[in-house]
């Protein structure tokens, strides 16, 4: 029995030591004017370049005359209010918001390495890790046709080859230790946030479909298909890993029917039409958006500071109304076109909204102690004390 307490007592201040040692290097200072902006700006915020990009996407595939064209003529009426300046504002705003993060990003790796490497490390913080590449994908295929006639066609060929490797890198990194590490297995692991990963797969395969390279496009979507049936049926069924996912990053709840829109965008590049399986992909995310939209309590706790994990709220509402345009477009009845303007309407709406909300409070944003920092803070604190605790227990056995 005085083995056992002075056991317990030994673990109590091994802990103690390890978590103020943790807290000396911790990511999120907390005194926010002591710390550098290079060692708050993550990954994640690329949501916010991520988010603009797809609304630049909707509003240039809305500016097409040809929608305009084949559209009702109420949707007519609707569309002949949405100038195309606006749609080149957007799409410059959101490249001069991904060239500003990515160059404190840059600067990020070179001054505080050691926080990139606890991002990668980290299950939820890694998937985010997809966010830029992805934001350039679809930065190239909004490009106004003045861009492209300026850079050309092998500009853009070796544009896309560039932002579509590290895709395939993260891929192999993750999808590999899920069925090979042991301590990474996606039964403990897997989260919502780990479906942004989907998204990266789906977003190549539709620039690959559009360069032209229907193999490369084909190959990708099949990759991306089947880590996302295994990894959905995964986190249906409320594994282990519900307890490592922070609630103040359910927003990302909302990945779950983005990935089957982009999904459905993917397949319709790859076919030229909105066929059964985008259907069976778009009714799938529209019903997933449905039950999570039925349950606002759900995020009531995350909503009660404002912080960058809301922006996804933003893209994933945007990648929903792409795939109903393109279900109007192939369906041309009258409820596919209120259902398209709806999801528009919306996503324009949360866009908006997070937009004002970012501008207004950017000092909080960007100062304050930050929900997937601490949580990348509270997991090395728990791995790294927890090796030394049972070293100790085992020596006083």
């Amino acid at each position: 029995m005085a083995l056992e307490i002075v056991s317990d007592s030994s673990i109590t201040s091994i802990t103690t030591r390890q978590g103020s040692s943790a807290q000396s290097l911790d990511i999120s200072s907390s005194k926010p004017s002591n710390s550098s902006i290079l060692t708050r700006i993550h990954a994640g915020y690329f949501s916010i370049a991520l988010s603009l990009a797809a609304q630049a996407l909707l509003w240039k595939i809305l500016s097409e005359p040809k929608i305009a064209n084949n559209a009702s003529k109420h949707e007519r009426d609707v569309l002949s209010l949405l100038p195309h300046i606006i749609f080149l504002l957007l799409w410059w705003f959101a490249l001069l918001a991904q060239v500003s993060l990515s160059l404190l990003y840059v600067l990020r790796c070179f001054f505080h390495f050691h926080l990139v490497k606890a991002e990668f490390l980290n299950h939820v913080a890694v998937n985010y890790l997809y966010t830029p590449w992805i934001s350039l994908l679809l930065l190239l295929q909004a490009a106004p046709e003045s861009v492209h006639h300026a850079f050309g066609i092998i500009s853009f060929t070796v544009l896309y080859w560039v932002f579509a490797v590290p895709v395939l890198i993260l891929d192999v990194k993750i999808y590999g230790q899920w069925f090979t590490t042991q301590k990474r297995f996606l039964s403990i692991f897997a989260n919502p946030s780990s479906q942004i990963s989907v998204i990266g797969n789906f977003v190549v395969t539709r620039a690959a479909a559009h360069m032209g390279w229907k193999e490369g496009a084909i190959g990708m979507f099949s990759l991306g298909m089947v880590h996302y049936m295994v990894l959905f049926i995964t986190l249906y069924q409320h594994l282990s890993s519900s307890s490592r996912f922070p609630t103040i990053l359910r927003p990302s709840l909302f990945l779950f029917f983005a990935a089957p829109s982009m999904g459905s965008l993917a397949w319709n590049s790859i076919t030229g039409a909105f066929d059964v399986t985008c259907k069976m992909l778009f009714f799938l995310a529209l019903f997933l958006f449905i039950s999570l939209a039925c349950r606002p309590v759900l995020f009531k706790k995350a909503m009660r500071k404002f912080n960058v994990a809301w922006w996804a709220y933003s893209f994933t509402t945007t990648f929903l109304a792409l795939a109903a345009l393109r279900y109007a477009q192939e369906v041309k009845a009258e409820v596919a076109v209120v259902l398209q303007l709806a999801l528009t309407s919306l996503s324009l709406l949360v866009s908006l909204v997070l937009m004002v909300l970012t501008a207004a409070k950017v000092n909080r944003l960007l100062h304050e102690d930050d929900p997937l920092m601490n949580f990348i803070n509270n997991s090395k604190s728990k791995t790294s004390a927890l090796p030394k605790v049972e070293e100790t227990v085992n020596g006083q056995k």
